[in-house]
This record gives C-alpha cells, structure tokens and sequence, in this order.
C-alpha cells in the first residue's frame, strides 16, 4: 500500500532553518508529481511547493519562494524540503502529498490521493 512518512520536524528558533524529509512506498515514485501542504493551528490546509516527476521543476506558494527549496531523490523515493530562514508563521504540520484525483490542493490547480501523517514544526524563540 502506498505509505508516506515525514521527518525532520522540530522546535527552530526564528531564522533558523530546517529539513523536513518524506520516504514513500508503495507506488512508482518517480512517476508522480509531489508536494508539500502544511496546516497552522486553527487555519485550513495551505499549498507549500510541487515537484515535477523528474525533479526538475519546481513551484512555491508566495511566503515559500526564495526561503524553501523542494527537492527529491527518485533513487531513495524520497522527498524534500528545505526551509531557510524560518518565521514564527511557518509554524504548521508539514504534510508530503501524492498527485492523484481526490483532495484538491488549495491554490493551485492539483489534487493528491495520498498524504503523510505530518511532521510538526514549531518556529519560535
């Protein structure tokens, strides 16, 4: 069965930097878009980045552009994400996601079939 599993999450102070990490199973991994959705306390869920099948394009919501880099490793199935400069606002569940028909990803025009149990991160002093 397809499984994804997210690590990495912690506690960071403001402007640090973190690398969240999602090994997948199940499915023939370099054949999917991926992603990354986060969700804040209290807020829906919000779109973070998208990878292509091959790693070599990428996209990013606003308030990731020029801080996070998504990334992966279709060798190891893996996926990545990189955040830099960390704001308190970045506190959130950090979830790696699936391309597939089902739950729209907010924001852009994709949805994903599968996700991750999340990974948290917490930016604060």
């Amino acid at each position: 069965q397809v499984q994804l599993v997210e690590s990495g999450g912690g506690l960071v102070q403001p402007g640090g930097s973190l690398k969240l990490s999602c090994a997948t199973s199940g499915f023939t991994f370099s054949s999917y878009w991926m992603y990354w959705v986060r969700q804040a306390p209290g807020k829906g869920l919000e779109w973070v980045s998208s990878i292509n099948t091959g790693g070599g394009s990428a996209t990013y919501s606003e308030f990731a552009a020029g801080r996070f880099t998504i990334s992966r490793d279709n060798d190891e199935n893996t996926l990545y994400l990189y955040m830099d400069s960390l704001k308190s606002e970045d506190t959130a569940v950090y979830y790696c996601a699936k391309d597939g028909p089902g739950t729209p990803i907010p924001g852009t025009g994709s949805q994903y079939d599968y996700r991750g149990q999340g990974t948290r991160v917490t930016v604060s002093e």
